[in-house]
This record gives structure tokens, C-alpha cells and sequence, in this order.
């Protein structure tokens, strides 16, 4: 579905990430009711909702429960809102949310169904790349589990497509996003270190034996560089990252981040086309977030990013290949870090969050990709939302639409929401009618006292 206003960015929130519980009922219902009455008022677009996997499907495979969350979507049509849906299939330690529990039973007869590092150590919030095609869930293959829940998702939410329900966004990976969890215990973005290479379960090991043996250097198989840092390591202290004479510039460096990288296009590439294929006649727009891993930007070697899967170098533009792979099927590419400039960046971190937004949005102008900008985590400061603001000013060609990320306690407290009205205001939003700005701070404030007085209204911030 297309978006016919080419000169300003509809503006989302996102709804609690613990908007339905565990037990698949929904929290916080009286205040995300106040609160869609007063997004509605303030003029947004509509609001963004992510539906766990791990809760959905929770029980078991092809057994699915979507209740609490038809519930939620019928509460955002009664307001008069759009709505976005996020597929995760991914767990979250932070918010207490895992993978389905048959999921995590079949892991632990099974580890290396999840990401390997090095030391052996498992990600078990999402599945490994390598086991994408392999009958490993008793029987099925996670793209054909993947294809299941988007079918019955489908069915399920007819009656909102291409009407209430305008896009849907499809978890790619560690948190959501289209890479590998090369820093899992950080949020994207807030890395220090280089993070880790994950290929080491047998199946990836396996995928990268095969390779090699492929390419005439069956030795560059048996395993990821030797010579690389871990985590939080910085990327100077072992060679494969150094600036000068690293190992990532030699014939086994270009090999091992080329076999790398490629597995994560092709995670995407199947994901991707999968929903496209499978939403083709629903009239909703299909997208996939990619993070934006600013941190030691201006070494040569791109070491957080690279880790992470995005063979990006100064030698090489590793988001080419990924917008490429968007446009080819129709995609939205999801774009975080809108809040973000790099005169709010430590020195030590050689860290540019400007330019490589630049580099990215560059690339889908290149292959026609529009995007849908994000905020990392909420603005407690107005320089965040200003700078939001200015990226969506000399982007509008580019980003056409933008998702407030998130509803939550803080979002319409008094430190916040007078700001956040200011901003969506100063967005060309349409003009409101004199007359309903009272009842605009009333919702506000009606919420605000409901989540102060109330502890099971409060909404958890993501």
C-alpha cells in the first residue's frame, strides 16, 4: 500500500512492548485506550505493535493464540488509528519475553539450533541463520514455521488489512533487527566493544566448511578468525581489526567477511521474500529493520558492524548489497537511531552516527528503497526530538514515515509530552481544531494519573 503524500512523513508511536502478556491478555488496557484517544487528537498517523512470536505460538507448533492482540487491534480501529504490526521472532531478556517454549525445548536437545560464539557460549533469543532450510523443528523448517504463522496471521487479521492494519514489519533476527547478536548484552547503538563473530554452531560451521571447500581453501573452513577480539574488547586489542595491517584486509579476511555477510543477505533475502509473497494480495506495505551500529565508524575496518554481519569497510559499502536485496522485494527498510547526531558522541568511540545514516540512506537512493525512521530509545532531552526532527526535514524524498518508539509511563508524563506535542506539531501534522485541545491534555493528563495511581496500568518503557 502505498503512501500518496511525498512531501511529509506520517508519524507512529509504538505501543508498549508488553502490551499482551505472557498469559496472552492484554496489560495496561485502560491506559492504552487513554492513550490512543490522545495520539489520536494530537494528530498521529497511527501507533506500531509488536506481536511476539513466543506468545503467540507459544505451546506449540501451529497451535496459535491472537486474541489479546485482535483485541488491541480492534481498540486502535475504533480510534480512528493506523496501525503497525512487528512479527517477533525473537525473544527478549529485557522485557522477560522468550521464544516459544517448544522452541527452547527442541534447543535443549538441540544447542546449536541457536548462535555460537566463539567460547561456545549460546543466543538462545532467536535461531541460528544456518539452520534457516534444515528440518530442525520437529520436522518443519523455521521458514516453513515462519510461513505458518504468517498464513495464519493473515487469516486471523483480514479484517484489518489494508485498512486499520497498514504495514507489517517482519523480525529479521537479534532484536528485531537483520543481524547476528554480535553484542547481545547492549542495545544497538550503545556498543563499546567490537563484538563477536557468531558462527560456530555446527550448522553455520558446516555452511562455512562447505564454502570453503568450494572455493579451493578447505583450511579457511575449519573456523571463524583466530585472531579476532571478543565482545566487549576493544577492536585494537587483537590484529584482525587493526587499522594498519589487520587481518580483515588479507585474502582470508575478504573471504571469511564475504561467506559472513552473505548469510545474513540470504536470512533476509528468504524472510523477506517469504512475507512478500505471502501478503502480495493483503494491501499493506512489508518492511525489516536493520540497526544502525555507529561505533567505531572512522576505523577502517567498520569492527561492530562487520561483527554484526554488514561486511562494511572503507574499502567497501556493505549496505549496498542490503538495499539491494530490499528493493528486490519490495520492502520498506526500518532505519533506527533518528535521535542521534555525533556531537553527542565520545571521543574514544571514533563513532559517527551521522555519517553512516548517510551511507545507508545513500544506498536505498541508489536502489529506490524508501524508509522508515526510528528513534534507538525515548528522548529525555529536547535535543533528541530536534534532531529527529531535522533528519526527517532533509529526508522527506527518502523517509516517508516515522515510528516513535515507545509508549510507555514516561512518555506521557509532564517531563515529556508537552515536548512531544511541541515536536509532532512542528511536523506539518494537520492543523487541529481549537476545540480540541482541551480534551487532548485531558487524555494526557487522564493517563498520566492512571499510570501513577494504578501499578497495573503502568506501561513499561522498551
Amino acid at each position: 500500500m502505498e503512501n500518496n503524500n511525498s512531501t511529509q512523513q506520517l508519524l507512529y508511536v509504538g505501543l508498549p512492548v508488553d502490551a499482551v502478556s505472557d498469559c496472552n491478555t492484554i496489560n495496561h488496557v485502560r491506559a492504552i485506550g487513554v492513550g490512543l484517544k490522545a495520539l489520536k487528537l494530537l494528530g498521529c498517523e497511527g501507533v506500531e505493535l509488536p506481536i511476539w512470536w513466543g506468545i503467540v505460538e507459544k505451546e506449540g507448533m501451529g497451535k496459535y493464540e491472537w486474541s489479546a492482540y485482535l483485541a488491541i487491534a480492534k481498540m486502535v480501529q475504533d480510534s480512528g488509528l493506523n496501525l503497525r504490526v512487528t512479527l517477533c521472532f525473537h525473544g527478549s531478556k529485557e522485557d522477560n519475553i522468550p521464544l516459544p517454549l517448544w522452541i527452547s525445548k527442541i534447543g535443549q536437545g538441540q544447542p546449536d539450533i541457536f548462535f555460537t560464539d566463539r567460547s561456545g557460549s549460546r543466543y538462545r533469543e532467536c535461531l541460528s541463520f544456518g539452520v534457516d532450510g534444515l528440518p530442525v523443528l520437529d520436522g518443519k523448517t523455521p521458514m516453513q514455521v515462519y510461513q505458518g504463522f504468517f498464513e495464519s496471521f493473515k487469516s486471523s487479521f483480514s479484517a484489518f488489512m489494508g485498512s486499520t492494519i497498514t504495514d507489517i514489519s517482519v523480525g529479521l533476527g537479534a532484536n528485531g533487527e537483520l543481524r547476528y547478536p554480535s553484542c547481545p548484552l547492549a542495545k544497538a547503538g550503545e556498543v563499546s566493544g567490537a563484538g563477536e563473530f557468531q558462527c560456530y554452531d555446527k550448522h553455520m560451521l558446516n555452511h562455512l566448511k562447505q564454502h570453503a571447500q568450494e572455493t579451493g581453501n578447505a583450511l579457511w573452513g575449519l573456523g571463524g578468525p583466530h585472531d579476532a577480539p571478543i565482545y566487549y574488547e576493544a577492536p585494537s586489542s587483537s590484529s584482525f581489526f587493526k587499522d594498519n595491517g589487520g587481518s580483515w584486509e588479507t585474502p582470508y579476511g575478504d573471504f571469511f567477511l564475504s561467506w559472513y555477510s552473505s548469510q545474513l543477505v540470504s536470512h533476509g533475502e528468504r524472510l523477506l521474500s517469504l512475507a512478500s509473497a505471502t501478503f502480495s494480495d493483503s494491501f499493506v506495505n512489508i518492511s525489516g529493520k536493520i540497526p544502525l551500529l555507529h561505533a567505531w565508524y572512522k576505523m577502517r575496518s567498520h569492527p561492530c558492524e562487520v561483527t554484526a554481519g554488514f561486511y562494511n569497510t572503507v574499502a567497501r559499502d556493505g549496505y549496498d548489497a542490503i538495499a539491494d536485496m530490499f528493493a528486490r522485494n519490495s520492502c520498506r527498510m526500518v532505519l533506527p537511531g533518528m535521535e542521534l547526531s555525533d556531537k553527542h558522541q565520545g571521543l574514544g568511540l571514533l563513532s559517527s552516527p551521522d555519517l553512516l545514516l548517510s551511507q545507508i540512506k545513500n544506498a536505498c537512493r541508489k536502489h529506490g528503497v524508501k524508509i522508515y525512521g526510528e528513534n534507538s530509545k525515548i528522548s529525555r532531552t529536547r535535543d533528541g526530538l530536534d534532531q529527529i526532527k531535522q533528519n526527517l526535514i532533509v529526508d522527506t524524498e527518502i523517509v516517508d514515515l516515522f515510528t516513535y518508539q515507545r509508549m510507555g509511563a514516561y512518555f506521557f508524563s509532564p517531563a515529556h509530552f508537552p515536548s512531544f506535542t511541541e515536536f509532532v506539531r512542528s511536523l506539518d501534522q494537520p492543523d487541529l481544531h481549537s476545540d480540541d485541545m482541551p480534551e487532548e491534555e485531558e487524555a494526557a493528563l487522564s493517563l498520566s494519573t492512571a499510570s501513577e495511581s494504578e501499578k497495573d496500568l503502568q506501561m513499561q518503557e522498551a
